[in-house]
Parts: structure tokens; sequence; C-alpha cells
């Protein structure tokens, strides 16, 4: 439906108009829907390596303390609350006058950051929520992998000589490659998807359009302007976007996953 709709012009009341492929030319020349597909592969490029590369250093520190079943609740907790609750709890600390942009403003001496005000910083704010949020799930992910490595393993590299760091990059890494690149698609996906955080923590998809991300772009121009026809333009956009990722994805997975045990 919702490509048969791209392809038509439509209040959402009344019949559709067939208008071709125009919703899609007026999409890709409008420089505030291309400003969207940047933010958006901006948010993915940044939450998912440092996300997952942060979940897999935790992951390893955690896996055996005494206290893990504690680490764990601590980091997953942000996962089973409501991501509006959440970015309203990072709203009220990312205000000029909240609690982390004073905290930084006492610590290096500087004038308290606008997190959700300055077009440089609005994204990276989003950013910033985005990676706390997920970051429990993943740390549950990755140690399941931890506990999937043989012990033997492990014992076996560290007489042979290898350092901790070794034995991290050339045998930890690659038989957690699987869980990896399940991780990585997963992440990216959800990049694409980004809208609650944008839309609590920056009405209006913040200033100067600075966090506008694809779904919001749909939500705005569906739901605000009543232009289905051009909501829908932009969803196959952002349908085919993610469907060639994914497949870019898969394509390499043949030389960095290692699925030998």
């Amino acid at each position: 439906m919702t490509i048969g709709l791209s392809f038509t012009k439509w209040s959402g009341l009344g019949d559709p108009v067939w208008v071709a492929i125009a919703n899609y030319t007026d999409q890709l020349a409008d420089p505030i829907f291309i400003r969207s597909v940047i933010n958006t592969v901006i948010i993915a490029v940044i939450t998912v390596p440092v996300g997952l590369g942060l979940a897999i250093i935790l992951a390893r520190l955690i896996n055996k303390r005494k206290l893990r079943p504690l680490y764990l609740a601590l980091f997953f907790a942000p996962v089973v609350t409501s991501s509006i609750a959440v970015s309203l709890i990072w709203q009220q600390m990312l205000r000029q006058d909240g609690i982390l942009s004073v905290t930084i403003s006492r610590i290096l001496g500087v004038s308290a950051p606008n997190w959700l005000g300055d077009p440089n910083l609005a994204l990276i704010a989003v950013c910033m929520v985005a990676i706390w949020s997920s970051l429990g799930l993943n740390i549950v992910i990755f140690i399941s992998g931890y506990q999937g490595i043989s012990a033997s393993i492990l014992d076996a590299a560290t007489v042979d000589g290898a350092s901790t760091l070794r034995r991290f990059w050339s045998v930890e890494l690659p038989m957690l490659s699987p869980i990896i690149f399940f991780s990585v698609v997963v992440a990216v996906i959800s990049s694409f998807q980004t809208f609650d955080t944008v839309y609590v923590l920056t009405a209006n998809a913040g200033p100067d359009n600075a966090t506008r991300t694809i779904v919001y772009h749909i939500y705005d121009v569906g739901y605000r302007t009543a232009k289905m026809g051009l909501s829908s333009a932009a969803s196959v956009v952002l349908l085919i976007l993610t469907l060639a990722v994914t497949l870019v994805q898969f394509a390499g997975q043949k030389k960095l996953v290692h699925y030998d045990q």
C-alpha cells in the first residue's frame, strides 16, 4: 500500500491522484529531505561502532565479575524503560542548566554547553542517548558470546605466550564475530529508525533541522502537513536504503565473520 501511495498525491481524505514519480523527484530535490538522510547516516556511523565497541569492552570486564548480575541489571535498566521516559530524563540532564551541562562547565571551566539548542551539538546529544539506551542489551548479547568461548582455547593462547591484547584481538574477537555481525545488522537498522529520541529531545527536529532523521521527516510530512504521497515516497527510500546497507553487510560477512570454532 505504501509503495502504491508513493506514486500519488493524497492528503488522507478523498481519492488519491496519480502523479507517477513526482513524489520521488520532489523528495530527492528537497534539501530538508537530503539533510534528514545525512543525519540518519551520521547517527548510524557514530552509534553503531561506538555503542558496540563499548558493549564489547564492558562485557569483557563484567563477564567474570562476582557482581555480574548486579552490573547487568544496572546496564539493562534503560532497555526495559520506555524510550520516551528515557528521552525525557536526558532532556532535563542536557538542558543548559541541567546537571550534565553544569558539571561539564565546572570541570572544564567553560560555559555550559547548549546541547539541545546548538546545531553542532544537538545531533551528538541524540547519539549519546541512543548509545546509552541500547548499551545494556548489547552487553547482555556479548556476555552470552563470551560464555560460549571455550576456556581451553583461551588457556592455550595464554600458554603460547599471547598477551591479553593479542588474545582479545586474535582469539576472542574472531570467535565473537557471528554475534558482532548480528549486532551490527540490528544496530544499523535500529539507527535508521531513530524517531522518538529526536521527537522528545529536540522539538521540531532541533535548530535548523540539525536532528531531523528520515523517520521524523516521514512523520512530519505525512501527519503534520498531510502529504501522504510524499511521506510514502520517503518511506520507500528508507526501505531501499536499509535493504541496500543490509545486503552490503551480508556480502561482507564472508570475509569478516568466522563461524568455525
